[in-house]
């Protein structure tokens, strides 16, 4: 009988853990990457160096016997080539969206991607449209974000571009990627490989047309030499580790709870983030930005419950997916940060 209650105890911790790991790594990964691309100001090479970390970190983990993952064949990676590039164009444009506006803009617009996806889905997947309490839930997503983007003092042109560029990119991947995993037949992390080992051979194309190697090149040759101080090189290994961390976390804490209580994590991670980022810093929006902020969050609750009462929630996403790439309607903005996560990003947050 104590032995009983020792293995309950035992593993009643060690979910708690895992829980408690999901939950720091979720709710900080986007502020974590804000810091990296506001101390490290070259997105194409800080994305690059996050897949670097999450494909050398499954390779070495799965040499090592931790996990499995499908192996990598040129036969695969040619019909994933399409699905990478998307991935890639999401993850690009959030980096850059984090660069030039604050975390608050980037939840928000986040928030707004059931409204594109379920627009999507009826469009070009013929799927049912949404119920009148899924359809009220998605126009008050819609209002706080009006409201957000109204009220914003720090409304740029050139961050409004790439948040809209995001939101295009990360809906378009939620939408293809569902019919690429469908397809494929990959396990999570043979996925979270071949996503992040294709994404690191594109990132050169990017640098190139970017011209962001001129800027790299003109930083390594400076007189001074100091293209990466301390506190840049600590945050960009920070957003590294904590990418592959999520990956990790995310996966195994869906494995050890059930549906409902992940999505109760996922929720209490986005009012986490929030909370986190209004108090380390002065990057964040004005208090009635923030009331619209927490209404979208509201209005992704309330459509995640619609969805799911209704029966019709589609098929969960592996956590260890992205942006992202999604469980993404179980949990919009937990499981970008998976999808960031995959990347070191995404993340998806």
């Amino acid at each position: 009988m104590s032995s009983i209650r020792f293995d309950s105890s035992k593993q009643y911790y060690a979910t708690s853990s895992l829980v408690v790991g999901y939950a720091l790594c979720s709710s900080l990964l986007a502020v974590i990457n804000k810091l990296a691309i506001t101390k490290f100001n070259y997105p194409g090479l800080l994305t690059a160096l996050q897949y670097l970390t999450s494909a050398l970190g499954v390779w070495v983990l799965g040499k090592l016997g931790f996990l499995h993952h499908d192996p990598f064949t040129l036969e695969i990676a040619k019909k994933f080539l399409p699905a990478a590039f998307v991935f890639y164009l999401a993850i690009f444009t959030n980096t850059n969206l984090l660069r030039h506006a604050n975390v608050d803009t980037f939840i928000v617009f986040r928030s707004l991607t059931p409204l594109l996806v379920a627009i999507a889905d009826t469009t070009f997947r013929k799927q049912p449209c949404p119920s009148k309490f899924t359809f009220l839930s998605l126009l008050i997503i819609l209002g706080g974000a009006i409201g957000y983007v109204v009220t914003d003092s720090g409304f740029t042109l050139t961050a409004y571009s790439w948040a809209f560029a995001y939101l295009v990119t990360i809906t378009s991947e939620m939408v293809y990627i569902k019919h690429m995993v469908t397809n494929l037949g990959l396990n999570t992390w043979g996925f979270v490989l071949y996503n992040n080992l294709l994404s690191l051979m594109m990132a050169p194309v990017f640098w190139i047309l970017t011209g962001e190697y001129v800027d790299v090149f003109a930083a390594l040759g400076s007189a001074s030499g100091n293209w990466m101080d301390s506190s840049a090189l600590f945050a960009v290994s920070l957003s590294c580790v904590f990418g592959l961390l999520i990956s990790f976390f995310g996966f195994a804490a869906r494995k050890a709870i059930s549906a409902t209580a992940f999505t109760v994590t996922g929720v209490v991670n986005k009012f986490l983030t929030v909370a986190i980022n209004v108090l380390i810093w002065d990057k964040h929006a004005s208090p009635f930005g923030l009331v619209c902020l927490l209404l979208t969050i509201v209005g992704g609750i309330l459509y995640q419950q619609s969805v799911t009462g209704a029966g019709s929630a589609p098929s969960q996403r592996d956590p260890a997916v992205s942006k992202q790439t999604d469980g993404e309607n179980d949990d919009n903005f937990g499981d970008e940060n998976l999808a960031k996560g995959i990347s070191g990003k995404l993340a998806a947050v």
